[in-house]
């Protein structure tokens, strides 16, 4: 008789000659006898499919642990979808046992079902143990940094899973840390899903510069995180260096103009990506131009779809759009419509008062000398009339006849029929005092900006050491695994301290 741990405890007492004597409906019907159960006739009636969908049928714990019992012998279903039946980790503990004697089921959903970090020590065990698993879907589980640093840990060792889901959990910089070092050590995942997170900031990075050495993942779905700029430029260093990622989807992480062409220098080397999803972010037209152009840049791109849905385009972006296409006839983009005068910006008019005082810029003159020529009895007050003449005779500044009535209703809003330019002298002073100060903060904001992305692209090289990532043996304890293991001091992990641990090899 198999001993499987907890689920053998309810066939103790029970009068059976052999356990392999019953069939599977038989033995589901008195696991269900014994948990106290309603059998599922859904489930009674396809243990011989291939597929199992028992997705919100309400099994709880008792119902979960007769399920596992009649599945342990069960040679027929490979794929098991348990999708929102509260489990729990009392459930997913008799999950796990179950699957050390079960080598069939490849595909286990347990989305939504409550595990949280308890039900994440479980599962790590299973993920060190197990050999079968080809996909595993933990989404909605409520696991946080906490869960995910234990989660990680055997993810790193574990080298059969190919699909994972960990979307819509609470994992925030920590955990994208630990993602990061998990990706560098990993070398099964092709599919993972981390959309509907909180990774941001360090988190983003470090996780990018795991998903740099990585060289077996194709999928990767990052959407809803909060990536932004820093993350962006992160990515852009994995554009330039992984040679596996063919689907990266990074919708809705507060990317601006500033984070997505950053990203444009990496799909201009890139020789993989296939498809690059960016809907949701705030970019506007002329970034769109700046990403379809880095694509027509790299004659080896295999870029088939770029999506910026929201991105409302114009005529010139059509037209680079075609010049893109001619060499990259495969390539689709998805943009947010075509719009007229609307996406296109209005030509702005110069400031009659602007290139007066660029001409006297340009010839040494001061406001007080141009005007006093036009005061022929100075008393600072010009007639309109008077004024609009020898503007008309400056052949030098050539301001048309609604740029002078501009200025001379500026100049003159009360009408009183006189140019009072006393006060126009002031303002001139000022407003050279206020462009040496834009000019000075222009300047500071290009500076803070440049040493930002120095920091990130620091924090991206160092994210990963070479004792970064934790090695397991596949016959590791589950009370070494929930939490005697700290990754390793990092720059990026200064809420970490160091923990000596014989299972750490530096």
């Amino acid at each position: 008789m198999c001993a499987v741990g907890r689920i053998f405890v309810y066939f103790v007492s029970l009068e059976i000659s052999s356990f392999h004597a019953l069939t599977c409906e038989e033995l589901y019907l008195e696991a269900c006898r014994q948990v106290d159960v309603i059998p599922i006739s859904y489930f009674l009636r396809n243990m011989r499919e291939a597929t199992m969908d028992l997705s919100h049928h309400g099994l709880g714990v008792k119902g979960t642990r007769a399920i596992a019992i009649a599945l342990v012998s069960n040679a027929f279903i490979t794929n098991l979808n348990l999708d929102d039946n509260w489990i729990l980790a009392e459930g997913a503990a008799d999950l796990v046992d179950m699957l050390k004697e079960n080598c069939f089921i490849q595909e286990l959903n347990l989305c939504g079902n409550h595990l949280e970090e308890a039900g994440a020590k479980i599962i790590s065990k299973l993920l060190v143990d197990n050999v079968s698993l080809r996909s595993l879907n933990l989404s909605g589980n409520n696991f946080k940094d906490s869960s995910c640093k234990i989660l990680a840990e055997a993810f790193t060792v574990n080298y059969r899973l190919e699909e994972l889901d960990l979307s819509h959990n609470e994992f925030c910089e920590k955990g994208g840390e630990q993602l990061g070092h998990m990706l560098a050590a990993n070398t099964s995942l092709q599919v993972l899903d981390l959309s509907w997170n909180q990774i941001r900031m360090k988190g983003a990075v470090a996780l990018s510069a795991g998903l740099k050495v990585n060289n077996t993942l194709k999928v990767l779905n990052l959407s809803h995180n909060g990536f932004s700029n820093d993350g962006a430029l992160a990515l852009r260093e994995v554009l330039k260096f992984n040679s596996s990622l063919t689907h990266l989807d990074i919708s809705s992480n507060r990317i601006g103009n500033e984070g997505a062409i950053a990203l444009s220098k990496g799909l201009e080397v890139n020789h993989t990506l296939q498809v690059l999803k960016l809907f949701q972010n705030p970019l506007n037209v002329e970034t769109a131009i700046i990403l379809i152009t880095s694509i027509k840049k790299n004659p080896g791109s295999r870029l088939k779809e770029l999506n910026i849905k929201n991105v409302l385009v114009n005529e010139q972006f059509l037209s680079q759009l075609d010049a893109t296409c001619k060499e990259h006839p495969h390539l689709q983009v998805i943009y947010g419509g075509v719009t007229g005068l609307i996406a296109k910006k209005m030509e702005q008019r110069p400031d009659p008062m602007k290139m007066i005082q660029n001409y006297l810029d340009e010839h040494k003159l001061r406001m007080w000398d141009f005007f006093r020529n036009m005061d022929k009895d100075g008393t600072m007050l010009i007639p309109v009339s008077e004024f609009r003449k020898n503007l008309k005779s400056q052949i030098n500044i050539p301001l048309d006849k609604s740029q002078i009535e501009e200025l001379v209703w500026k100049l003159d809003k009360n009408a009183t029929g006189t140019v009072d330019y006393r006060s126009l002298v002031y303002t001139r002073r000022q407003m050279v005092r206020d462009e040496r100060q834009q000019i000075k903060q222009e300047k500071s904001r290009k500076k803070k900006r440049k040493q930002r992305n120095e920091r990130v692209l620091k924090t991206f090289e160092s994210a990963l050491t070479p004792y970064g990532s934790i090695v397991m043996s596949r016959n590791t304890e589950l009370s070494e695994i929930n939490g005697s293991h700290h990754f390793s001091v990092t720059p990026l992990s200064s809420w970490y301290q160091p923990v000596a641990s014989s299972s750490i090899q530096r």
